[in-house]
């Protein structure tokens, strides 16, 4: 007899992003992450109830509204300057750079182009101003044991929504 997703039972999934338009990925992960179904909401209210009454095998596709979890693209953190100004360890596309701003609270940067004269870095999450699909494939479903319970999921590390498109920076 399958197992259904439901509150208190103990999920595995593994799952990867793709842009709604190309069909590029833009991160993926192979090995499964775990969450106690009813624990918490970190994988967002709109994927938990997708997954309600899904059985190990399912695989569902969600579209993903990036600018609810990012909010929109904002061109004031794009940033261009001329390649002699960049130490060279940041003139490769897809370096984090991390700044600080006046308060002193950092903020991760990517480095998004490079060319001959100028390097672009970009404080928006790459997903920004795309449309995206979170594919999810479960991969088990069991009831929960008290400890995976208490913590919400595995006791090594819970997933979010936040997280796993962060993955593709």
């Amino acid at each position: 007899m399958a197992d259904y997703i439901e509150e208190s039972k103990y999920v595995e999934l593994i799952y990867k992003v793709v842009d709604q338009k190309t069909g590029d990925v833009f991160s993926s992960i192979e090995y499964p992450v775990g969450y106690v179904h009813g624990a918490n909401d970190v994988l967002g209210k709109e994927v938990l109830a997708e997954l309600e009454g899904r059985e190990q095998g399912d695989i569902i596709e969600i579209k993903v509204d990036v600018d609810k979890l990012y909010g929109p693209r904002d061109e004031s953190l794009v940033f261009i300057d001329k390649i002699e100004n960049v130490p060279q360890e940041y003139r490769k596309v897809g370096t984090k750079v991390t700044m600080e701003n006046k308060d002193g609270q950092p903020k991760d940067f990517l480095v998004t182009k490079v060319d001959d004269a100028t390097v672009t870095i970009d404080g928006n999450n790459p997903l920004c101003g795309r449309k995206v699909n979170f594919v999810l494939e479960v991969t088990l479903v069991r009831d929960a044991t008290i400890e995976e319970m208490e913590a919400g999921g595995t006791t090594d590390s819970e997933p979010s929504l936040e997280e796993i498109l962060s993955q593709g920076q």
